[in-house]
């Protein structure tokens, strides 16, 4: 049995409905990104960032997994699966995979601006006036540009221990998730999935692209690891 992990970002969800991370333009649904997804933007915008991330909590709700979060899941059935992901959704949870952890944090929950410890499942709008049970107001549970990845060590320390490394959906630009493939052992295989990947056989050793989407490449590279 094979302990592969994966590193999956936008382009895993893209398939179900949920737009990538930053367009082509470097905006996020149309707003600069630093205006919604950082401690700036949210201490010179409360209002603009929660109704942002209410958008994207009302979508999340509306959309399913699709069949490459499925395929995924089935792995664990042959494999020991371990997926760490960019994304904030919780399709990978939703299709039935057990190993899952949140690099960027989770849109269907909230924490307290004051205590990072409380945080809660949210499902509903989160608006101002929303407080923990300590009295400070909530905010989305999610990591911002410029703030700790507080999940890095365990990421990397899942990484060291693949037998294989599949890549899913990512850009491998966005730092620190993007540094994690260098922990892997030089002789572990690299099976990465994107229409337009954005590495190469000559960056890193035993790699295979699968230059397809989600959902076509997921099939793909079950033929070739079973």
């Amino acid at each position: 049995m094979k302990r592969i992990v994966v590193l999956t970002g936008a382009g895993m969800s893209a398939e179900s409905g949920i737009n990538t991370f930053r367009d082509a333009d470097g905006l996020w649904e149309g707003h600069d990104v630093m205006e919604v997804a950082s401690p700036q933007g949210w201490n010179s915008n409360q209002n603009l960032v929660l109704d942002f991330y209410n958008q994207r909590r009302r979508k999340l709700l509306e959309v399913t997994p699709n069949k490459g979060h499925e395929l995924l899941a089935g792995l664990e059935q042959t494999h020991q699966v371990h997926i760490i992901t960019q994304n904030v959704d919780d399709l990978h949870e939703r299709a039935g995979s057990n190993n899952v952890l949140h690099l960027h944090g989770e849109l269907l929950k909230v924490r307290s601006t004051q205590h990072e410890h409380l945080v809660y499942q949210w499902e509903k709008d989160l608006i101002h006036g929303d407080l923990c049970e300590s009295g400070s107001q909530l905010r989305p549970h999610i990591v911002w540009f410029g703030e700790a990845v507080p999940l890095l060590e365990k990421a990397i320390e899942i990484t060291a221990s693949a037998d294989v490394l599949l890549i899913i959906g990512t850009s491998m630009q966005v730092y620190p998730a993007a540094s994690l493939i260098n922990y892997i052992d030089g002789v572990t295989p690299v099976y990465f999935i994107d229409p337009k990947p954005s590495i190469s056989s000559q960056d890193f050793n035993n790699l295979t692209i699968i230059q397809e989407k989600a959902v076509k490449g997921m099939e793909q590279f079950i033929e070739l690891i079973n």
